[in-house]
């Protein structure tokens, strides 16, 4: 049976959500996984993001990280998104992202896809919860199969015990609050994990 293929898929303003994106993508490929670390299109006015020191940098760190597109969906077993929380919901470059996958929809290359969701914001209590469950919701209409931690590993607890995918605050320095690495990678193996049964289990019907 061939490997895991898994697009690891984020949006990233300062660099938290890359950071959560590429432990994600470390953590697969320890679990033997063919892995795609993938970003999303920006949507920002230059302007904007020249007028903030910290997101320009980021911006140039990640330009060689390439743009993720419907072939990468149609291609993955399974998928990690992480994203910051923009009101409780996505920001809205992940969420045009999701939207423009339509034709994938359509044509049934979206349902049964193994799915997993990260996020962050600037407090404790910023929306990260909701954002996962808004990710999920849209998953739910692809028919995937959602994957989330919940608590299965003391990593989580570790990280601030949210049962619905890998969270993390952003402090004032620009800084990860909480220690998640060890809860990302639990997450991203577990996802692995559950990819790997369904892709054997498919292969035995077949």
């Amino acid at each position: 049976m061939e490997k895991v293929k898994l697009a690891v898929i984020y949006y990233s303003m300062t660099g938290i959500n890359y950071q959560l994106a590429q432990w994600a993508a470390e953590a697969a490929k320890e679990a033997g996984a063919e892995v795609r670390l993938l970003k999303v299109h920006e949507l920002a006015p230059e302007i904007a993001i020249n007028n903030n020191p910290i997101w320009k940098a980021n911006v140039e760190a990640t330009k060689d990280i390439p743009e993720a597109s419907s072939n990468d969906l149609d291609w993955a077993d399974a998928i990690i998104f992480s994203v910051p929380t923009r009101f409780g919901n996505l920001a809205s470059q992940m969420k045009q992202f999701i939207d423009l996958q339509g034709g994938l929809w359509a044509q049934g290359k979206l349902m049964n896809k193994v799915v997993s969701g990260m996020s962050s914001a600037q407090n404790s209590h910023g929306g990260q919860e909701a954002t996962i469950k808004s990710l999920y919701t849209s998953m739910m209409h692809w028919g995937a199969i959602i994957v989330p931690p919940g608590y299965t590993d003391p990593s989580i607890f570790k990280a601030g015990g949210n049962p619905y995918g890998t969270s993390v605050t952003q402090g004032q320095d620009g800084k990860m609050v909480e220690d998640v690495k060890e809860a990302v990678f639990h997450q991203a193996k577990r996802t692995i994990e559950v990819a790997k049964w369904l892709k054997k289990g498919a292969y035995l019907i077949n």
